[in-house]
């Protein structure tokens, strides 16, 4: 028999969103996407941050529908769901990119669209460009999300996500003192914090084992 193992907290939605955007390589890129925003109208980062979230919470929408429809193979999804999510925990552990031959594309993001709608189809280009850098984080949050089945609760979840990625971008685009220097610094302790997180994914992984499969025969 099996029981309702997690329950996604909000706080960790928005938490996994701001460790999500201290990556290596999307911490030092932001001075720049953002300062030309800026430069080009107070409103236009907001724009960006609009289509961020309209990108991740359409992930969520649609991770949500995957997961509804395969609800009468949920025994079967929910071992791989376990599997992927210990497997992405392990990857963070050893610093490993599962992503990596999609890097390539991070940097190819023309930023030079103009006004408010030209912010808005930035920011939903973001939100897939960078997938390889956030991915483990964001694939793990769209497991938790297919796994409920509810596109209520993806499409809630993945937007508390991207607030926590944005409230950072807005601070990074209004204030000046932030450099891109002074990011790169910030991203030298990427390394401990992506442990840390891998090490909570792993052991949320296991425990999801334990409560699907052993504890019903204990």
């Amino acid at each position: 028999m099996y029981t309702d193992t997690f329950t996604l907290d909000p706080l960790a939605s928005f938490l996994a969103g701001v460790i999500s955007i201290l990556s290596p390589c999307v911490l030092p890129l932001l001075p720049v996407i953002l300062a030309y925003s800026a430069g080009q109208s107070r409103l236009r980062p907001f724009a960006i941050v609009l289509g961020l979230s309209f990108s991740f919470t359409l992930m969520g929408i649609t991770a949500s529908a995957f997961g509804a429809v395969f609800q009468a193979y949920i025994e079967g999804f929910r071992i791989l769901a376990e599997l992927l999510i210990i497997a992405l925990g392990l990857s963070m552990l050893a610093d490993y990119e599962l992503f990596s031959a999609f890097t390539g594309y991070i940097g190819n993001l023309h930023v030079e669209k103009k006004g408010i709608f030209g912010g808005l189809l930035v920011g939903a280009s973001l939100g897939i460009v960078w997938i390889p850098c956030v991915g483990p984080i964001l694939g793990s949050i769209l497991t938790y999300v297919a796994l409920e089945g509810n596109i209520a609760y993806g499409a809630t979840h993945l937007l508390i996500y991207s607030i926590g990625f944005a409230v950072p971008m807005l601070l990074i685009a209004y204030f000046a003192n932030l450099s891109s220097a002074r990011l790169g610094e910030i991203s030298r302790y990427d390394l401990k914090l992506k442990k840390l997180v891998g090490l909570v994914l792993v052991v949320a992984g296991l425990w999801m084992v334990y409560s699907n499969h052993i504890i019903a025969y204990i």
